[in-house]
């Protein structure tokens, strides 16, 4: 039914850090480690996510915990962005490089990215999972519902009617997911 990933980044897809490591991969988005600082700068900070509220209920913010967080520059064109927040007054400035013999820049926007969407992918520059709201986490299963969801539409597309019907009953049941 295709592969579901929630990711804390960094990712980065068909680039090397420097020195010859590979990136995860996947997100179509440039990632920047530690954005916020060391571990010594973590905070947590109110996000503003309609998308969230909207899915799964509740309010349209989220408490957003960040350690030694990573934060996404730039996202390409099927990368749904969730979250941004401010760049925290006084953090010292960041260059990016190229990497490609370009000129390097100066990181200069007020705010950052980080939460993102990108087909079966979630990505958070933030831990979720440190809070009591569980929003994020039913979205991600919800993911995981829709996929199987168009999953089984193509197949009862592709399929004649007594086709889809077999396909139905060797089904694996899921396990139920208690709340």
């Amino acid at each position: 039914m295709g592969n579901l990933c929630w990711a804390h980044l960094p990712c980065k897809q068909g680039r090397q850090k420097t020195g010859g490591q590979e990136l995860v991969g996947g997100l179509d988005c440039t990632v920047h480690r530690n954005f916020f600082g060391s571990q010594l700068q973590s905070f947590e900070t109110e996000l503003s996510v309609p998308m969230l509220a909207e899915k799964e209920g509740g309010n349209h913010t989220c408490r957003g915990v960040f350690i030694r967080a990573p934060a996404i520059l730039e996202v390409g064109a099927d990368v749904e962005v969730l979250a941004d927040c401010p760049v925290p007054a006084g953090r010292p400035s960041i260059t990016i490089s190229s990497g490609e013999g370009l000129e390097d820049e100066v990181y200069s926007k007020d705010r950052v990215i980080v939460a993102v969407r990108q087909g079966n992918i979630l990505a958070t520059a933030f831990h979720p999972e440190l809070t009591s709201d569980s929003r994020w986490h039913r979205l991600f299963l919800d993911m995981d519902k829709e996929s199987q969801s168009r999953a089984l539409s193509a197949l009862s597309l592709s399929a004649s009617s007594s086709e889809a019907g077999a396909v139905e009953k060797n089904k694996p049941l899921d396990l139920p997911i208690f709340e």
